[in-house]
């Protein structure tokens, strides 16, 4: 039932929703001066989430940083969390998001030697194709490209960041890894799934932040002014986040 309602809840707090909400009620409403302020609002809040500096800005104060990785470092496992691929059936192979990043940064480690294997941990985050085990789709891709099999674990069961925690503790508790681990996400997601693994019991994980959205601060007119629909992305992502975060809060999962 959670599964559902989290869907439920993104959906519903997605910004285009809002405008869409604003110009259809600005649409039925006879009350002239309420249709002319309904309308006037859901061009300020498309502007809004538009806006490539105020996004970058609230990205840059959600995302987490971690430290570089220092050459001599050196990790027995790297914990990849899956949300970065989906499956395309017509050409049987997994399609990739910007999040792809969690697995790019992390193969030169591993082709290096600085990770000696990595545990990739993702079930099917769909309601219609529970079917699509995201990281049995990626090993099969890592096999492709040369990765022994031997170097790549999978937890494929997990819907969310919850189940990514919970699943990866029994996993490795199967292995008996307690330390010496790297832990590879998204820097938006980082906050949210650090606290849900250490609320498992997986503790002295080093973070390793991939894809991060907000560059240097920019005060270019096209960012500062022109609509831009990666900006809209941008929000959406935020959003979802950071009502992830609060959610799992309330419900003592981090």
């Amino acid at each position: 039932m959670f599964f559902y309602l989290s869907k439920l809840i993104v959906f519903l707090l997605t910004p285009l929703i809002w405008v869409f909400v604003l110009l259809l009620w600005s649409w039925k409403t006879k009350i002239e001066t309420r249709k002319r302020k309904l309308f006037i609002s859901s061009i300020c809040v498309l502007f809004f989430f538009t806006n490539s500096f105020i996004a970058d800005e609230c990205m840059r104060a959600w995302e987490y940083t971690s430290v570089d990785l220092k050459k001599t470092e050196q990790f027995d496992y790297a914990v990849v969390l899956g949300g970065m691929s989906s499956y395309d059936p017509r050409l049987d192979k997994a399609q990739f998001s910007g999040s792809a990043d969690r697995l790019w940064q992390v193969l030169p480690l591993l082709q290096s030697g600085q990770v000696k294997k990595i545990i990739i941990t993702g079930g099917s985050g769909s309601i219609l194709h529970p079917e699509y085990k995201e990281a049995a789709i990626l090993k099969k891709y890592l096999l492709k490209i040369g990765i022994a099999d031997s170097l790549v674990i999978i937890e494929n069961e997990s819907k969310n960041t919850r189940e990514n925690a919970t699943n990866t503790k029994v996993l490795m508790d199967s292995l008996q890894i307690k330390s010496n681990v790297l832990f590879v996400t998204s820097s938006f997601h980082m906050r949210r799934s650090i606290a849900c693994f250490e609320k498992v019991g997986i503790k002295n994980i080093r973070p390793f932040c991939t894809d991060r959205y907000s560059g240097p601060r920019k005060f270019e007119f096209d960012h500062l002014f022109i609509p831009s629909v990666e900006a809209l992305s941008e929000f959406t992502l935020i959003i979802h986040e950071i009502t992830g975060y609060l959610v799992y809060k309330v419900r003592g999962y981090c």
